[in-house]
């Protein structure tokens, strides 16, 4: 066992997102790739000497050798201790919750979230922090810009440890400690939820469909639904995490998730149905012929809360991120709690939620979570709406019609377009941020604008400033156009257009989202030139 320097010299391009460093795999395993950016985290987070970290990941490909990597690198540096999942396995957010619960100065978490997995597809790692959320813009710059100036690193030459043992290794003087992935997790949600009443939801006859996707929720979900809740076993489907996820993509939605809309659509569909992603934090909720938008699964949350045992005595307040429908904003006014609109990325909540001044949170990209941890959780998600249904005894179709009834419907919908030219796709921005000023009192497809904007957030925990976050144009009525380039893709850009439209009537509650949304969608092409811009006559996929 020896103690190595290497030699290197800055890579570019990493930088990490709102989520981490996202790349294609095959350049994660380029020379001095994964040891660069390493090195640029203990660098920027002012090294791991005496530090324990947590370490665990999707289980995509490269999850293991990439673990084997940071322990050595780890050991090397004088960290004290590294807390890993089995066999390098935790969801993102049990790595939260590991975080928190045991107190340590942060943990690496290996994934690309909901992008495809294997040696051809995509591959992520981020930090995050000792709250257990992702690490804020002040922390990713440090590394960032320990990356450009990064001229060696160390790593201890040794064998691989065996990350498939539970208990303690010693690596160099280093403490390796293996952990059951998922035990504090479940524990966890036991403390939230009425397993009681649960139990005796699925006793009662009641019908569910989870699809793991092949991701890492698999192990979790059947865990909690098949062995605590008592679900009949094949409740979970495609539940052993995979390399490559299956060959599929595990993003929850109704593309992705298509074999679960089918089902949930079907004769004879089960009561309810959900799926998660990647790395478990995302979630797509579906009931039987109802399919649910993470936008008002948010909303529906809110309203019912208070069903679960952990939210008894109410919420502090709610947040959402700026590009998430406004749902939230009126099921907020109606109970009288302070609404926070906040960037996109999970880590511009975590002052409100440190701070105390929110409870429940969310964003249109199928995540949502509280204070429980410092990430959005999918199972912790579904457990909430199961806690709902058994709490009312109405189906989700009857859930929705009733919210929409006492609070309003905000027809909603995400068209993305994948992979766009970035010239095409920054000129399509640019173009269209120089003529804000000028936008109100246009007319567009008959929606004439009330207000557009240039969405820039003041925290009000810290102060701080984050600019330049979207584009919003509002319309008369309740309608609104946002767009925004996404920092999740690993080539080209992927432009977000989100589509909203406020409906108060119930009778016209019920249409086809797309339909709803006709005059909108025309008008955001008219708006922007996505169509003559892009080359695109059509998103890549519509959620």
């Amino acid at each position: 066992m020896e103690r190595l320097t290497i030699q290197t010299s800055p890579i570019d391009g990493q930088k990490p997102g709102t989520s981490g460093l996202r790349k294609k795999t095959r350049v994660f395993m380029g020379r001095h790739y994964l040891e660069n950016f390493v090195q640029a985290i203990w660098d920027g987070i002012g090294g791991v000497a005496g530090k324990t970290l947590v370490l665990g990941g999707d289980g995509r490909y490269f999850n293991d050798r990439a673990a084997q990597i940071i322990l050595r690198m780890a050991a090397a540096s004088d960290a004290a201790r590294v807390i890993v999942g089995q066999n390098g396995l935790l969801s993102t957010p049990a790595a939260s919750n590991l975080i928190r619960k045991r107190g340590t100065d942060g943990g690496i978490i290996l994934s690309a979230s909901h992008n495809p997995g294997g040696i051809d597809e995509d591959f992520g790692i981020k930090f995050n922090t000792p709250n257990g959320g992702p690490a804020p813009a002040d922390v990713t710059e440090r590394m960032f810009a320990a990356s450009r100036e990064i001229t060696e690193y160390a790593i201890i030459e040794t064998h691989d440890i065996d990350l498939a043992r539970l208990g303690e290794t010693d690596l160099a003087g280093m403490v390796v400690e293996v952990v059951d992935p998922v035990a504090d997790y479940v524990t966890l949600m036991e403390q939230l939820f009425d397993f009681d009443r649960l139990r005796a939801l699925f006793a009662g006859g009641f019908r569910m469909r989870f699809d793991a996707m092949h991701a890492i929720t698999g192990p979790y979900a059947t865990a909690i639904l098949e062995e605590a809740l008592g679900a009949p076993p094949g409740t979970v489907v495609n539940g052993m995490p995979s390399p490559d996820f299956g060959g599929g993509h595990p993003d929850p939605n109704p593309i992705w998730a298509k074999d679960l809309m089918d089902v949930m659509m079907g004769d004879d569909a089960p009561d309810f149905g959900a799926a998660s992603d990647g790395d478990g934090d995302r979630n797509m909720i579906v009931g039987r012929g109802a399919y649910v938008t993470p936008s008002d699964s948010l909303a529906v949350l809110a309203a019912h809360a208070q069903l679960a045992p952990g939210y008894a005595g109410g919420l502090a307040g709610v947040a959402r991120s700026m590009p998430t429908s406004r749902a939230l904003d009126r099921v907020a006014a109606a109970r009288g709690l302070d609404c926070y609109e906040t960037p996109t990325g999970w880590k511009f909540f975590g002052n409100l939620l440190d701070a105390g001044k929110i409870t429940l949170c969310g964003e249109e990209s199928a995540g949502t979570g509280s204070d429980h941890v410092r990430e959005k959780d999918g199972v912790w998600a579904v457990l909430l709406w199961l806690s709902i249904l058994a709490g009312t005894g109405r189906s989700v179709a009857e859930i929705l019609a009733a919210h929409w009834a006492e609070f309003g419907r905000n027809y909603y919908s995400r068209h993305d377009y994948e992979a766009v030219d970035s010239d095409a796709a920054n000129g399509l921005m640019e173009a269209l941020r120089a003529r804000l000023p000028e936008l109100p009192g246009q007319s567009f497809e008959n929606l004439v604008i009330a207000a557009a904007d240039e969405f820039a957030y003041d925290d009000p925990v810290d102060g701080s400033r984050a600019e330049a976050q979207g584009l919003r144009i509002d319309f008369d009525g309740g309608a609104r156009v946002v767009m925004r380039l996404s920092g999740t893709g690993t080539e080209g850009a992927t432009l977000r257009v989100y589509l909203e439209a406020l409906e108060l009537d119930p009778a016209k509650q019920h249409e086809d989202p797309q339909a709803a949304l006709a005059p909108v969608i025309a008008a955001a092409d008219a708006l922007a030139g996505i169509t003559a811009r892009t080359g695109r006559t059509a998103p890549d996929v519509r959620t």
